[in-house]
């Protein structure tokens, strides 16, 4: 009997790491400790990337070059935004190409980088960082739970 490989819904031990493709690791968890526990469908990964864990086995691991389209898409429009210096906290200093996490009304937080900072306004791009841009995402199951 072959071991039971990842199927969507399942509850993994992961390890992984995000980088541009030859570059530097944006995230990475495999000098970690623990591997980080994440159910596919849960909102932690993106489903663009969640589909290229389904049938792994635990125990390999793989580098996947992605194009943006696969990944992370294309940085959209809309998230290019005007913020009025009046939102923001007064205790920050803020710097251009500063990643900050924004408080969103509903409790979430988004994370932008800052393109421009004004007199009354900052112009801030909320797309993943990643967007735009080849990717190689590493990834190791280290156990379905």
């Amino acid at each position: 009997m072959s071991a039971r490989t990842v199927a969507a819904g399942d509850t993994v031990a992961l390890r992984y790491a995000l980088r541009p493709r030859g570059g530097d690791d944006i995230i990475s968890n495999f000098d970690d400790a623990e591997a980080e526990i994440l159910t596919l469908g849960d909102g932690t990964l993106t489903p663009m990337l969640e589909q290229w864990l389904i049938d792994l086995a635990p125990g390999e691991r793989h580098v996947f070059l992605l194009d943006p389209w696969q990944a992370f898409g294309a940085s959209q429009p809309d998230l290019f935004q005007s913020l009025p210096k009046t939102d923001l906290p007064t205790d920050m200093e803020f710097t251009i190409d500063q990643l900050v996490e924004f408080a969103m009304p509903n409790g979430q937080t988004l994370a932008g980088r800052i393109l421009e900072i004004g007199d009354d306004a900052m112009k801030v791009d909320f797309n993943h960082p990643l967007a735009d841009l080849p990717i190689e995402f590493e990834v190791e199951i280290d156990r379905i739970l």
